[in-house]
């Protein structure tokens, strides 16, 4: 059996809702890091951050659980 990270690499090539998922993750962490790198946040802002923690969130849940369905095929 091929390893997690093996796997998930084989899944963005093979599975486009996977690869959107892992794309939308890595647009979410881009502009947490571009938040952070601010020396202080807008209300709005710190807003921001919340919900894009949140959606981050639950894409990596989305992303863990067709790896899941992956790995158990």
């Amino acid at each position: 059996m091929s390893s997690t990270a093996e796997l998930r690499a084989q899944l963005v090539q093979q599975d486009p809702e996977f690869g959107r998922l892992v794309e939308e993750h890595k647009s979410r962490e881009q502009r947490l890091t571009e938040l952070a790198g601010k020396g202080w946040l807008t209300t709005d802002e710190e807003q921001e951050v919340k919900r894009l923690k949140k959606e981050k969130l639950q894409l990596k849940d989305q992303m863990e659980a067709r790896l899941r369905s992956h790995q158990a095929s």
